[in-house]
């Protein structure tokens, strides 16, 4: 039944219904506030030769320096709004130079690392599920819930001020499939986006981009649930390398991404036992992560609920994909997110979530773990496996675990952050229903139908 509501005037009070009117709004935004706060798991993202490390959680970025071994204050756009709901994706370019952040709250901030001053921050029409820095610097794409992939270009005036151009260009697009990774590749020829749609797209990244990338180079099909994570690798000797990916089916598959040739699959749920809910095709645990070298010699996943971490061993010239260890981590922990540094050969993790429903803290915690011991193929590890590193041992020490790891005083269960975390991916990934009030008030207040 429609719920109506009747206005009563004392006939005198014209005003009124206008101020009716606004409260109902008002109560609706409110209310849309509160159910969009969903749950967001940790991310952690580290410059590429180990100078920082950032952690987001929920709005929130926390910053170590490493090599000054202090936390650091990022010094926000003062012509722009801050980040106010979920970061869903932050990343360091290739040469350090940028970190972009994005999310919920329709925003893309680029940071300069040099001085940590956002740059630019750009208002996006839906929420952003998605960042990249290309190789070159020049550009930072992100890809929205409708599917779009938008591109700011970067340039350095001759006083080595970088300019940012004013409005993002969309330049290609999946057209209402959510994207959920979007990255370029190392040579910078292609730009890969992947969705909830099972599928990844190569896309020719052209000479001129702001002008629209239109030409396909390859699908790659064969996941059969969202692709939720995936990274480029080429082994000595390779002209073009090979593509990584992981999914919601629990495989990781490695594809000849210039043509779109499956080449191998790893049924990684399977192999580590953990398909045991009953055959039901929900009970799949999802990959969640995955860090791969530039040569493809150390491939790490994670998987939902996991504790510990699963490495693969890939033959790159018999196109095989085994499990070659499985890592558990003690205390429980199993990653949200993880990257891998190059430059020392460390993975670093972090486990945790923001917008916990039995939390009532803002400042939720998060746990950082580091392995070292990365240096060679998992396959001829011989037993000896990576070494996890006590908080004394990390870069940064107890300092970079206590700036980046928030309140020791809230206690997450183990079981309860996997649910959330299960939740928050299942969310990001599906197109939400409102009620016709709802959704005519969001229609006021999209973004592409603001005066810009």
């Amino acid at each position: 039944m429609e719920e109506t509501t009747e206005i009563v005037s004392d006939g005198g009070d014209e005003a009124a219904p206008a101020a009716v009117t606004m409260d109902v709004e008002n109560g609706l935004i409110e209310e849309e506030k509160n159910m969009d706060g969903e749950v967001a798991p940790a991310l952690i993202s580290i410059h590429p030769f180990e100078k920082s490390v950032v952690v987001a959680v929920g709005s929130e970025l926390r910053l170590f320096n490493l090599e000054g071994n202090c936390s650091v204050s990022l010094i926000d756009d003062p012509s722009g709004p801050s980040h106010s709901d979920a970061i869903r994706s932050i990343n360091f370019g290739p040469s350090g130079k940028f970190l972009a952040s994005a999310g919920d709250d329709k925003l893309v901030k680029i940071w300069e690392t040099s001085s940590w001053h956002c740059i630019r921050t750009v208002s996006a029409d839906k929420r952003v599920s998605a960042v990249a820095i290309s190789h070159s610097g020049q550009y930072v794409a992100f890809a929205d819930k409708f599917g779009v992939v938008w591109l700011v270009g970067l340039d350095e005036d001759d006083a080595k001020q970088t300019k940012v151009d004013k409005k993002a260009v969309p330049i290609l697009g999946h057209y209402c499939s959510i994207i959920t990774r979007l990255e370029f590749s190392p040579d910078e020829r292609f730009i890969a986006s992947a969705n909830r749609d099972f599928k990844i797209r190569i896309t020719v990244f052209p000479k001129q981009p702001l002008k629209g990338a239109h030409e396909i180079q390859s699908f790659c099909l064969g996941h059969k649930d969202f692709v939720s994570c995936f990274a480029f690798a080429c082994p000595p000797g390779c002209a073009h390398g090979f593509l990584f990916s992981g999914s919601g089916d629990s495989t990781v598959r490695l594809w000849d991404f210039i043509s779109g040739l499956l080449l191998a699959t790893c049924e990684v749920g399977a192999k580590v036992g953990l398909l045991q809910y009953n055959g039901t095709e929900d009970g799949y645990p999802p990959v969640t992560d995955l860090c791969v070298s530039s040569d493809g010699s150390i491939i790490a996943i994670a998987i939902q609920s996991l504790h510990g971490i699963v490495l693969l061993s890939c033959g790159f010239s018999d196109r095989t994909l085994s499990v070659a260890k499985v890592v558990t981590l003690e205390d429980n922990y199993f990653p949200t997110s993880m990257v891998l540094s190059f430059s020392k050969q460390r993975l670093w993790m972090v486990m945790g979530a923001s917008n916990l429903p039995t939390l009532s803290t803002t400042q939720l915690p998060t746990r950082i773990r580091v392995m070292s011991g990365f240096h060679k193929d998992p396959s001829d590890y011989n037993g000896h496996d990576p070494i996890t590193l006590e908080d004394n041992e990390i870069p940064g020490g107890k300092k970079l675990l206590s700036e980046l790891q928030g309140s020791s005083d809230v206690t997450m269960e183990e079981a309860a952050l996997a649910a959330a975390v299960k939740s928050s991916m299942r969310n990001m990934l599906i197109k939400k229903e409102y009620a016709l009030e709802r959704r005519e008030m969001r229609k006021r207040n999209r973004n592409d139908r603001k005066r810009r």
